[in-house]
């Protein structure tokens, strides 16, 4: 019996917001890429996020080895992204505000 080698492509894709997520779950390749360089194994990222295949999570590992320079700048760009819109968020949102606001009420309820 002779063993057949076929590339798979890997088990990304890219959502209309070019969010890349790994399979079919709303996983992001950030977070599997985030958990690999923290130390986890394959295995352990599956455990931590049941909807990943282990296979998959093997693949999207590989694919970033092989493609390192080109996810991290795709990294960047999210962790840059998200910065942005915590910093639209903060400046559109008094976050004290609403602590002292929610503070308030709960002491409100208490009272009565």
């Amino acid at each position: 019996m002779t063993l057949i080698v076929v590339a798979e492509p890997p088990p990304l894709e890219t959502n209309a917001d070019g969010v890349v997520r790994v399979g079919k779950t709303r996983v992001t390749l950030d977070t599997v890429i985030a958990g690999f360089n923290q130390g986890a194994t394959a295995e352990e990222i599956v455990y931590r996020y049941p909807s990943l295949n282990l296979a998959d999570v093997y693949t999207t590992i590989g694919f970033y080895l092989n493609h390192q320079q080109e996810v991290e700048t795709y990294l960047q760009q999210r962790r840059k992204q998200a910065q942005e819109i915590r910093q639209m968020n903060e400046s559109r949102f008094d976050s004290q505000g609403l602590r002292d606001r929610l503070l308030a009420r709960k002491a409100q309820k208490q009272s009565t």
